[in-house]
């Protein structure tokens, strides 16, 4: 099998390359450049996808034998990832830019282009595993390595996409093993930190960084009933959730913290109330996929829009949550996909992806586009 092997720089993605070519395949490396600065550094632990981590991936490419290249994939990532990050703030919602680089970049840009040269696959560096079922089809399904599972960032995958990915870690216990066995190879990236935190905004500080983007927009603050109860410099810079920073002019009456519960952009406003009011009683998205076959082909529905029992995960490391899912008809007259969770989630966002398992398979995922709180206005 002819496989590109997608190599960040990192001790994942460089043990996932070795052990392509240690199954036999024909592997390419190819790092991904995506920042339109080319003098961009790491620092630390801090961003991805820099000149170092170029560097550190052509390294292990040598020592594995095999071709590298450096594509520039710099305007792509801009338009589908960063300018998107940018509207979803704009527009009220908590974007994941992870969710959208994979989505958009690693497995539509990269695949596209992968599959145009003649490979069969692209190979990364994720924990996740890609088993057929009972039925003949693929299906995406969680690593053996829980603490390490990214199968959640993965749900936008379709089932395309699966047919030419390959996950050569999914079966490993744990990230330590992978580290060992990157040091007995002789993998330079053996003890390099893993990355976090959003790879264009390096330095964690996201709401200056959006600041210098869009500008600042002074607007109110406002509790549930509407009362004006503080003052802000742009509603882009609050999320869903937020306590710290809010600096409101008047006290809640309890004298209890509040916490941002919505932002509306069009009004330029930040809702904010009590931390009970953050519990979710249902999420919806129109913007949904399935990463395989769809609850009607896997038999987990008889007819279009019947409820079905899975597991909500609404962030990458967050617990799943017992749920009912179905595909119904929104106001619009748009499908939506609609869950409700067993027990309230706590702190949903607009903009953030829930993924919908059952059991250990991801059958699928939406963009959240509204809430619907636990916890009535004046209760």
């Amino acid at each position: 099998m002819r496989v590109l092997a997608a190599m960040s720089g990192g001790v994942d993605s460089a043990v996932a390359a070795a052990r392509a070519v240690e199954a036999g395949h024909d592997v390419v490396g190819v790092h991904l450049a995506l920042s339109r600065n080319a003098g961009t550094l790491r620092t630390g632990s801090r961003g991805c996808c820099t000149i170092e981590d170029s560097m550190d991936a052509q390294r292990v490419a040598n020592l594995l034998g095999i071709p590298y290249y450096v594509w520039d994939f710099s305007e792509r990532f801009k338009a589908d990832v960063v300018d998107d990050f940018i509207a979803e703030y704009t527009a009220g919602r908590t974007p994941n830019p992870c969710m959208r680089c994979n989505e958009r970049i690693k497995f539509a840009a990269l695949l596209e282009k992968a599959l145009a040269l003649g490979f069969d696959a692209v190979a990364t560096g994720h924990y996740a595993k890609v088993l057929t079922g009972a039925s003949g089809a693929l299906e995406l399904h969680r690593a053996s390595a829980e603490a390490k599972d990214q199968s959640y960032v993965l749900g936008v995958l379709t089932a395309e996409q699966l047919a030419h990915a390959y996950f050569p870690l999914g079966d490993t216990p744990s990230k330590a093993l992978v580290r060992e066995e990157a040091a007995a190879r002789g993998l330079s990236v053996a003890k390099k930190p893993d990355s976090y935190d959003i790879c264009f905004i390096p330095d964690g500080d996201t709401k200056g960084w959006l600041a210098d983007k869009v500008g600042e927009a002074p607007g109110d603050i406002v509790d549930r009933s509407g009362a004006v109860v503080g003052s802000h410099e742009g509603a882009h810079a609050y999320t869903v959730g937020q306590r710290r920073g809010l600096h409101l002019g008047t006290p809640a009456p309890d004298g209890r913290p509040r916490f941002v519960l919505e932002v509306r952009p069009k009004e330029n406003t930040v809702v904010v109330g009590p931390k009970e009011a953050l519990a979710t009683a249902l999420i919806a998205g129109s913007r949904f996929s399935w990463a395989g076959l769809d609850p009607l082909a896997s038999g987990l529905v008889a007819s279009p829009g019947e409820a079905f029992d899975c597991e909500v995960q609404i962030r990458a490391h967050a617990e799943p949550v017992a749920a009912r899912a179905s595909v119904e008809t929104d106001a619009s007259g748009a499908a939506e996909l609609v869950i409700v969770p067993d027990a309230p989630l706590d702190g949903v966002a607009p903009g953030q992806t829930a993924v919908v398992y059952v059991g250990t398979r991801v059958l699928g995922q939406c963009t959240i586009d509204r809430t619907v709180s636990a916890v009535p206005v004046g209760a």
